[in-house]
């Protein structure tokens, strides 16, 4: 991993910290807090009724057990952006899941679903959950963030690549890797 910059170590903070410019305030979700849980239940069931979050609704199980089985998982941590400090008006959020690598024996954290409201896409909201993202994970110890991302979305993808995801690989030679999945309910 490569030292940050000092810019990037000052913005890194400032966005920890929950203070942003142009309005928009990113903040770690408190899953105990009943308006971050529900506007993290509205924002995530936005994203699954959208075509690239499966085009369905959440699950009334879903709705009615997402926080609190949240909140048991101290792996699990959430990031909101609000369009302003009173947290009136939600923008979008981030879930996160802590894994392990094994290769590097430390921490790594998985960036599940990156939401941002049709508005306010194309200004920057995820880039800004991202960030305070990664500070979290290194107060963690963690080594990296992963994510998946479709392959029709042109967009998210031009974002991740310009804050320093890429393909995941070990050798040039064998390629990249595939995200897989196998449902066993």
């Amino acid at each position: 991993m490569s030292a940050q910059s000092p810019n990037r170590t000052a913005w890194a903070e400032k966005v920890a910290s929950g203070a942003m410019d142009a309005g928009v305030h990113i903040c770690r979700a408190d899953y105990a807090n009943p308006h971050h849980a529900k506007v993290l239940v509205e924002l995530l069931d936005a994203y699954s009724r959208d075509p690239m979050g499966g085009g369905e609704p959440l699950s009334d199980f879903a709705k009615h057990k997402l926080a609190a089985c949240l909140a048991a998982r101290p792996q699990a941590f959430s990031v909101l952006a609000f369009e302003a400090a009173d947290e009136k008006k939600p923008l979008g959020l981030v879930n996160c899941f802590e894994g392990f690598s094994t290769f590097a024996c430390k921490p790594l954290v998985n960036v599940h679903d990156v939401v941002v409201v049709p508005d306010y896409r194309g200004q920057r909201v995820a880039e800004r959950m991202l960030e305070l993202v990664q500070t979290m994970a290194q107060e963690r110890g963690a080594c990296k963030l992963t994510l998946e991302v479709l392959a029709g979305n042109a967009s998210a993808q031009r974002l991740y690549a310009r804050i320093g995801f890429a393909q995941y690989q070990l050798n040039a030679a064998v390629g990249t890797a595939q995200f897989l999945q196998k449902w066993v309910d």
